[in-house]
């Protein structure tokens, strides 16, 4: 369900801006840092929306490779703490494939 949500967003989005962008095709000055050029203004609304869909990509991606680093360290110090504990004499009633399975399960759900 959350999946078709979102494809049903990013419809509802791409048609928004794609009727904003033809409605709006007459062309523009545009001041760039050292130079002034003309351009339609349908390439400048496209132009940032996909700037703006690059740079969110980005960090979501980034964001997804911090989370990722953190659950192996984080599934790396629960597997130490649960080998302590059977060290020690404490039953954990936990096995290693377990752990596993559950890991994999958060992961797919993510």
């Amino acid at each position: 369900m959350k999946g078709q949500t979102y494809v049903i967003f990013a419809i509802l989005f791409t048609i928004i801006v794609a009727v904003f962008a033809v409605t709006n095709v007459e062309s523009v000055e545009v001041n760039y840092l050292f130079w002034t050029g003309e351009s339609p203004l349908i390439l400048i609304i496209l132009f940032s929306v996909l700037m703006g869909v690059i740079i969110t990509a980005a960090a979501g991606t980034l964001k997804i490779f911090r989370l990722q680093r953190e659950m192996k360290q984080i599934k790396a110090k629960n597997k130490e703490l649960v080998n302590k504990l059977e060290d020690a004499g404490v039953s954990t009633n936990i096995d290693s494939k377990a752990m596993q399975s559950s890991g994999e399960q958060e992961d797919s759900k993510g």
